[in-house]
């Protein structure tokens, strides 16, 4: 019977992420540790690092937002 996929918590995935940027492990190294294979972790890797600049931007309105607080309060006049 063929094994199904397994479904890693996103605790697990940014550990290991983090891990892999920090570079004091190979991704080899942190393949056989937590016994993920190295193509994950470079995805995972690749995902945290696309998704770093989001985090600072979160104190910020996006425009659709103050777009829409516009428009309610055109609507409440």
């Amino acid at each position: 019977m063929a094994k199904g996929r397994n479904q890693h918590s996103a605790q697990l995935k940014a550990k290991v992420a983090l891990e892999a940027v920090k570079g004091q492990k190979t991704t080899s190294q942190l393949s056989s540790e937590y016994q993920i294979h190295p193509t994950v972790i470079n995805r995972w890797k690749k995902q945290l690092l696309e998704s770093l600049p989001e985090v600072f931007q979160q104190g910020k309105k996006s425009p659709q937002t103050a777009e829409e607080t516009l428009i309610g309060a055109l609507y409440q006049e």
